[in-house]
């Protein structure tokens, strides 16, 4: 079957020219070396928050309703489809009932674990895919007017690298895991499958060096993450943990989060640090 960027079509025509699952998100051909996956609004009713990012990559959250999302089936076709030589196919939810707007062929640059609700309420580890097009069009305007103002662009290398360290959760993500033995900084624990890798100073904040500095990343369990990254906790020089004002204790307790918490930090990780505490009162 011919598909053309932008084009709607009803999704029984498509699953009658190419075969797969004709309900849910991902849908996966026998007769074709296919996978289609199917992204919309509903999905946020179990935890999905798909949507294109300002870097032109395409996030997917994996498939599973209720409980701990698994390698298994569709997310585990998603996650080996280079190696099985076959295609992704992105379709959004038209207006019209029953038909989707086709969004080009993508292939899966990486993965990671995260915490979402499921379709009960229930907390569970959910699986975020990072997809990029294949298809230039794709890439968001944003992406391209970045590259135009960029006055000394990186050689090959240090491109790949940023590229990585931004859906990083794959190779920076190895590195953290390895600073921190595979536990979180905090609790000293795993399981390393649920463990965040995040930057100190965000991404958006941080200068082409500083993404791709392993001292600027910290490995921690989604609740000390989650708090983090909202700048709701942070720590000292000396590794201690401390909370914004905005931070209830007595809620941060229930959480395990605990105010004699401390991480080991070595001196290439202050500077980070101190930039994170500056605005942790002003959130």
């Amino acid at each position: 079957m011919n598909l053309t960027i932008s084009a709607t079509y009803k999704r029984t025509d498509i699953h009658d020219a190419m075969g797969g699952q004709r309900q849910g998100g991902i849908s996966t051909p026998k007769s074709e070396p296919a996978i289609l996956i199917f992204s919309g609004e509903q999905g946020e009713a179990f935890g999905y928050s798909d949507g294109w990012r300002e870097d032109g990559y395409f996030i997917y959250t994996g498939e599973g309703q209720v409980g701990d999302m698994e390698f298994i089936r569709g997310n585990l076709a998603i996650r080996d489809h280079q190696a099985n030589k076959k295609t992704i196919h992105l379709f959004f939810n038209a207006p019209q009932r029953s038909h989707v707007i086709y969004q080009g062929e993508m292939r899966c640059v990486d993965w990671e674990w995260f915490q979402a609700f499921d379709g009960n309420g229930d907390s569970r580890s959910a699986i975020r895919f990072v997809l990029e097009s294949n298809d230039s069009v794709a890439k968001t305007a944003e992406t391209r007017q970045e590259s135009k103002r960029r006055q000394n662009p990186p050689n090959t290398t240090e491109s790949r690298g940023l590229i990585t360290s931004r859906v990083g959760q794959g190779y920076y993500r190895q590195l953290l895991v390895e600073k921190f033995d595979g536990k979180c900084a905090v609790k000293r624990c795993g399981p390393t499958q649920i463990l965040i890798a995040s930057h100190i100073v965000p991404w958006r904040e941080a200068s082409d060096e500083e993404r791709l500095d392993v001292e600027n990343g910290i490995l921690l369990s989604p609740n000390y993450d989650a708090l983090f990254d909202r700048h709701l906790i942070g720590f000292e020089d000396d590794g201690s943990i401390v909370f914004s004002a905005l931070l209830d204790h007595e809620a941060a307790a229930q959480l395990n989060i605990l105010e004699n918490d401390k991480i080991e930090v070595n001196h290439e990780m202050t500077p980070y640090l101190a930039r994170h505490r500056s605005i942790l009162f002003l959130k």
